[in-house]
């Protein structure tokens, strides 16, 4: 992996002395400012006027406090974050998340992740993140709805369909969604559809959004895989996770021929002799909203639940590994013993799921490897068709918008691959998804004066 150029060095010092204790963030930064050593080398006016201070530094910081009443008639209270990182190309985009380990260093990382991401998808937005330390787990609806309420309360004076464009992220579904989107139209007096994203399909969503991070991760991956001349048909791929976006990864990858050796949650994670019964996972997550073990025990005879702690699902052997559950869930460890058994490919479905090391072990081990903000970006993308069709007033169907979806990440991959054979690191998706993606924001700034 390429180390920080000189002039960058005391840039990276200074945001992790400014933003001390965000490890994420460092992280983030880090990794952004290693690969764009080479964009200064080659165009030396990039380090002026403070460019890459500024894209470091967030437009807005915003964080609040959230007080709502549970079902015993207990006063609680949550912290809220939304952090607007930049608007050069567009109003604010990115997720709401809410989950306990939400900080302002995790949006921070989240945010400025984003900027870039939503970069690469050549459309019209910023990038941004917000959420909450709530926990959705274990609440009723009343409680959910009343937090919600309670959230954006605050929150809906700093959005806009013109200035922040929130969606759903972990802990926020189409539930939360609805009770956000309620909320707003009750407080401006507007039904302003394209204020939220991931919006139920009966008030404005977008067909194919659900699936679109998912579908969005393999159909990268396939253009990577075509690189090499090579596809899915009859790989094995192991996929972290089983929420939205992994169970529509296996989806997808099994529609091209794949076969899926492991899947996970939070609890351990499950193979089966025969393949991963996608329906059951379906079943048992979005039905019965049980733990991935239920599926060992339900499907009985070939299948075996591993519990969190007793193994690592990256130690069953691959061709294909796609990361779909969390920030550093695959570290430098987990990577070796990928690579001993035979992986291929990793892409990222989630955000930073792998440590520095394992980008690092993956790299020197010749292995495709797509970041997150390339790999994952389906999602965002599908959000903006979504605001499309909203200020259009109209609606597309499935195959038009996973057409659109498709084409869009067919195009990431190659202005990715373009870039890094540009800047002399053919097949480095690393380094040409951080290029591309800085040199696109970058030059709006420039365009747009010292703001």
């Amino acid at each position: 992996m390429v180390q920080i150029d000189e002039k960058l060095a005391p840039i990276l010092a200074e945001v992790k002395r400014r933003n001390a204790g965000e490890a994420e963030f460092h992280q983030a930064a880090e990794e952004v400012l290693e690969s764009i050593g080479r964009v200064v080398a080659k165009h030396p006016s990039y380090a002026e006027g403070a460019l890459i201070e500024r894209i470091c530094e967030p437009e807005r910081q915003i964080i609040f406090r959230v007080p709502w009443v549970d079902d015993r008639n207990q006063v609680q209270i949550n912290r809220g974050f939304r952090v607007q990182f930049n608007s050069a190309l567009g109003p604010y985009k990115g997720g709401i998340r809410f989950h306990p380990s939400v900080n302002l260093g995790i949006i921070k990382f989240l945010g400025f992740e984003q900027t870039f991401k939503n970069a690469l998808t050549g459309m019209p937005i910023g990038g941004g993140k917000g959420g909450s330390d709530f926990d959705p787990k274990g609440r009723s609806d009343n409680e959910i709805m009343r937090f919600c309420q309670s959230f954006m309360t605050e929150l809906h004076r700093h959005l806009g369909e013109h200035t922040d464009v929130p969606a759903g992220d972990i802990g926020v579904g189409a539930r939360e969604i609805g009770f956000m989107f309620g909320q707003y139209k009750r407080l401006t007096n507007r039904f302003e559809a394209g204020v939220l994203t991931g919006k139920a399909i009966v008030y404005g969503g977008s067909l194919a959004r659900t699936e679109a991070t998912g579908y969005g991760t393999v159909y990268f991956t396939q253009s990577m895989l075509t690189s090499r001349g090579t596809d899915f048909e009859g790989k094995r791929v192991t996929v972290s996770g089983s929420g939205n976006v992994a169970i529509y990864a296996m989806e997808k990858a099994l529609q091209y021929g794949a076969r899926i050796t492991a899947c996970s949650d939070s609890s351990g994670y499950v193979t089966d002799e025969n393949g991963i019964d996608l329906e059951l996972v379906k079943q048992i997550k979005g039905v019965l909203r049980e733990r991935i073990s239920e599926y060992a025990r339900i499907k009985g005879t070939g299948a075996h639940f591993i519990p969190a702690g007793k193994g690592s699902i990256w130690d069953v052997p691959c061709d294909v590994a796609l990361p779909c559950a969390t920030q550093n869930e695959l570290s430098g460890k987990d990577a070796k013993v990928l690579v001993k058994n035979g992986v291929i490919a990793v892409a990222e479905g989630a955000n930073m799921p792998s440590t520095p090391d394992a980008i690092r072990v993956f790299e020197e081990a010749g292995v495709l490897f797509a970041p997150g903000k390339a790999a994952n970006a389906g999602g965002v993308a599908t959000s903006a068709l979504e605001m499309q069709q909203n200020a259009s007033r109209d609606r597309w169907s499935f195959d038009q918008t996973n057409d659109r979806l498709a084409q869009i990440m067919a195009d990431i991959h190659d202005r990715c691959h373009r870039t890094a054979e540009e800047y002399g690191a053919p097949g480095d998706y690393v380094l040409g998804a951080n290029i591309a993606g800085f040199v696109r924001v970058a030059e709006s700034m420039r365009a747009l004066g010292v703001i």
